[in-house]
């Protein structure tokens, strides 16, 4: 797909596909949203429990964003994060270097990490840093078979339900649920109604809870006893 790079509201980079006219994160602030969403509502809730490492599923792998953040915060972790990703269409070497996240991550420590998230191989576990081992898969969920009841995180990071609604039916939400752990979650941006309706369908506990900024609300869903 053709994609332009495009700065956000708090300085970072995202992409914009003009097949789609769609972004790869909020305008009003790619890392923001990364944090408040997927660290903050997701990941942050079960370290805090956590007792063994904690094993997050993104779907959506895009510009890594996910996953540099969620490396970032491996490095203070009380517990190791075991990261698998999933992307069936990922950006060439080009895409990544326009980005230029130099310009708003400014240690160079990570600036060195982001560039390894990329350049590492497809389809084997890498460590990348003492706490931090990545898994990236080059195909589509429904093509991948989940590890049953293996996942503590899900960060759902799919393009929008009217761009991509192959990725947001009741099989897929079945399908995360079988592969999360007991007492794991799923977080999302999105906060459609259709959307909580099939989490629920799927077995998920539903929750509204307030959104990134220039989002009133996002969704989080527990997998409960």
């Amino acid at each position: 797909m053709e994609v332009e790079v495009r700065r956000t509201a708090d300085g970072s980079s995202t992409l914009y596909v003009p097949a789609l006219n769609e972004h790869y994160h909020s305008t009003h602030g790619a890392v923001q949203e990364a944090q408040h969403v997927y660290l903050g509502a997701g990941l942050e809730p079960v370290l805090a429990a956590a007792t063994a490492p904690v094993r997050v599923l993104e779907i959506g792998f895009g510009t890594g964003l996910n996953a540099l953040l969620t490396l970032q915060r491996s490095l203070a972790a009380p517990v190791s994060i075991e990261y698998d990703t999933l992307e069936k269409f990922p950006l060439p070497p080009a895409v990544i270097q326009a980005l230029g996240v130099e310009r708003y991550i400014l240690n160079p420590e990570l600036q060195e990490l982001h560039q390894r998230l990329h350049t590492t191989p497809w389809n084997e576990a890498v460590p990348l840093a003492t706490r931090f081992l990545l898994r990236k898969t080059d195909q589509a969920l429904q093509d991948t078979a989940l590890d049953p009841a293996h996942y503590d995180v899900v960060y759902f990071d799919a393009f929008a339900p009217d761009k991509q609604p192959d990725m947001w039916t009741d099989a897929v939400f079945e399908q995360l649920y079988a592969a999360t752990a007991l007492g794991g979650c799923l977080v999302s941006y999105c906060a459609k109604g259709s959307f909580r309706r099939s989490l629920r369908a799927a077995g998920w506990d539903t929750e509204k809870i307030p959104g990134p900024p220039g989002k009133r609300e996002m969704t989080r869903a527990w997998k409960r006893a």
